[in-house]
């Protein structure tokens, strides 16, 4: 697995105002439920997964480059739904 950093925002501004810690984000980066192109930025994919006990879908923003993984933000989203999903 790819070292995963962490942008300044991701770390500082985001994380802590969600109560998100790194293993958690890091699990989800690790291990999304799904994935999906960014729209705006095809170099970024969005990586989502609902950690135990929230009522929402995290939202991870990362890039992948060679050596490791870069979280750019990561934030509920209420609007996420799977696939899968109806």
């Amino acid at each position: 697995m790819k070292a995963i950093r962490f942008t300044r925002h991701a770390l500082v501004d985001r994380m802590p105002l969600y109560g998100l810690t790194r293993e958690t984000v890091d699990a989800i980066v690790s291990d999304p439920e799904w994935t999906e192109p960014d729209p705006d930025d095809p170099t970024v994919e969005r990586r989502f997964g609902r950690p135990a006990g929230w009522p929402r879908h995290l939202r991870v923003a990362c890039v992948e480059e060679k050596d490791h993984i870069r979280v750019l933000s990561v934030f509920p989203d209420r609007n996420a739904r799977p696939p899968h999903a109806p």
